[in-house]
């Protein structure tokens, strides 16, 4: 049986880039059973300056991750950047995470935790330093930098 490869689909490009942050199994005990589902945390940004960070809940992983993209693409926030950087100092909370974003110089890349990583990479940031306290809880911190992305007053 030979495979038909479509050459378009291939080599499409996706609307947005989407990154998964997490995947992991959540149990509920009922008084009669455990219901075990999945949660996804999935992060997209669209190559123009919009990103978003959305999780949701199911029983099975991959209609986890498609309803999450689906209701991230509802959510987009257009965030600020100054040649490939943020444009100045900034220090967020977040529920108990604390977040310190700080403009760099080219070539420094982003050097960051990996959930704040992912996000800034979405976002379409070239060069941050970020520093993150307090908590390790990768949904807080996300959300976090969402929040200190969209602070930037011009």
């Amino acid at each position: 049986m030979a495979i038909n490869w479509d050459r378009q689909k291939l080599t499409e490009k996706k609307e947005y880039s989407e990154e998964l942050l997490s995947i992991d199994r959540v149990t509920r005990v009922t008084s009669w059973w455990r219901q075990l589902r999945f949660r996804a945390v999935m992060v997209i940004g669209n190559w123009k300056w919009k990103v978003a960070v959305w999780t949701w809940k199911s029983w099975e992983v991959v209609e986890a991750i498609a309803k999450a993209v689906s209701n991230a693409k509802k959510k987009l926030v257009t965030v600020d950047i100054e040649n490939d950087t943020v444009p100045y100092n900034v220090n967020v909370k977040y529920k108990s995470a604390k977040l310190m974003l700080h403009p760099a110089s080219e070539w420094t890349w982003i050097i960051a935790w990996w959930a704040i990583r992912k996000v800034l990479i979405a976002a379409w940031y070239k060069n941050v330093l970020a520093k993150r306290y307090w908590s390790s809880n990768l949904i807080n911190n996300a959300r976090a930098t969402i929040k200190a992305l969209t602070s930037f007053k011009k």
